[in-house]
């Protein structure tokens, strides 16, 4: 859903998700020059934002692919017309007739996710009944410890076996994704990190063809990683998902600037509290999330930055200190009484967010700006939830 629209911020209810679209573009076309700069694919996770618009934006001038970590985002995004999909996540059997069912309404080609061979017996067994197809990619584990296969270990070749032995599914590739790069500060720790990813995913196909299995896909995928690697030699595609977006948690390790945050949330003041020396806002934990990621290396942050409601700088000195389901609390540095008079009743803030995943997912929509200042001039829609119907727009 995309409606145009000529708004201003006053008139939005709160809590409300604002992007800035003059930031997103520029976030995503920095992106693609990287990946073009290492002559590999981009295949964006669209997990971040779970929007046609913004995936439009992410695959300009790209070939198409992306990827999705729910089968709602599958459904939704095949119905628009993404019909390259990879579904990053270990597959499970009962996720099998949905996925088809989206392959065969939409004409869309799913790529499963695997990393062991009881998941592939019992997958294939469903497919079969179904007489369902898929490509399939393994999973290799390159020191985040999540999912995945090491790049030596013995059972690689058995599942690529089990999976080249099966009727329903086809071996294209590996996959990894070095998701312990979001725990490295710096980025030469990170640039460290993105190597060892890029050699255990090669590592493993290179296993995989001397075994006689035909290897086309090499794909890695972590924005830290993606911004920081120095080499993607024998990597064919990348699939970062957040740099769209950019938060906190990417600030606070060196991946961004403050500048680069492209989503907000817009909160109304509801009330001073003198006693705990609080300014109570109308965005809590469901609207913010309660993820404070960025912690890890910035004490500063609270579970979010204070800017202005019309965009700008974050506030001096002022973080949400503290989340309750439907309350923040912002605590500032310095008198209190000059923090009520910043921030009187019935004035709204924009939240910058620690985790931006984790913050949109509950929302149905975007309000979308371009620039500091800038009204509300569209509406974008978005997926949610888990299932196919539970949450499209």
């Amino acid at each position: 859903m995309t409606a145009f629209a000529d708004m201003a911020l006053a008139e939005l209810a709160t809590p409300a998700l604002l992007l800035d679209s003059t930031i997103l573009e520029r976030n995503c076309a920095a992106m693609a020059q990287r990946a073009a700069h290492h002559g590999v694919a981009l295949r964006p996770h669209l997990k971040t934002s779970k929007s046609v618009e913004v995936a439009r934006l992410a695959t300009r001038g790209q070939a198409g692919g992306i990827t999705v970590s729910t089968v709602a985002e599958a459904d939704y995004f095949a119905a628009n017309g993404f019909l390259d999909l990879t579904y990053a996540v270990g597959i499970s059997t009962s996720k099998i007739e949905a996925l088809d069912r989206i392959q065969r309404t939409h004409g869309a080609r799913i790529t499963l996710l695997v990393d062991r061979v009881e998941a592939v017996l019992s997958a294939a067994e469903q497919a079969r009944a179904l007489e369902a197809a898929f490509p399939m990619l393994i999973e290799i584990d390159t020191g985040g410890g999540r999912g995945g296969l090491a790049p030596d270990d013995a059972e690689l070749l058995t599942v690529a076996q089990a999976v080249q032995q099966s009727e329903a599914f086809t071996l294209v590739g590996v996959l990894t994704h070095a998701g312990h790069s979001y725990h490295a500060q710096g980025r030469d720790a990170i640039r460290a990190i993105a190597e060892a990813e890029r050699a255990g995913a090669v590592h493993a196909a290179e296993r995989l063809r001397a075994a006689g299995f035909r290897i086309d896909v090499v794909s890695v995928g972590a924005t830290p990683t993606a911004v920081c690697a120095e080499s993607l030699e024998g990597v064919t595609e990348m699939r970062p998902g957040v740099y769209t977006f950019f938060d906190l948690d990417q600030v606070a390790r060196g991946i961004c600037s403050v500048d680069d945050v492209a989503m907000s949330v817009l909160a109304t003041v509801i009330g001073h509290n003198p006693r705990s020396g609080r300014v109570l806002i109308d965005a809590g934990a469901l609207a913010l999330s309660k993820d404070s990621s960025g912690a890890e290396f910035r004490d500063d942050l609270g579970y979010g930055l204070v800017c202005p409601a019309d965009g700008g700088a974050p506030l001096p000195g002022l973080h949400v200190a503290e989340l309750h389901q439907e309350h923040g609390l912002v605590a500032g540095d310095g008198d209190l009484q000059a923090l009520f008079t910043a921030l009187p009743v019935g004035s709204r803030v924009r939240i910058l967010p620690h985790h931006a995943c984790m913050t949109a997912a509950p929302y149905d929509r975007y309000h979308v700006v371009r620039g500091a200042g800038a009204d509300v001039h569209a509406i974008w829609g978005k997926t949610r939830g888990w299932q196919v119907g539970t949450g499209s727009a």
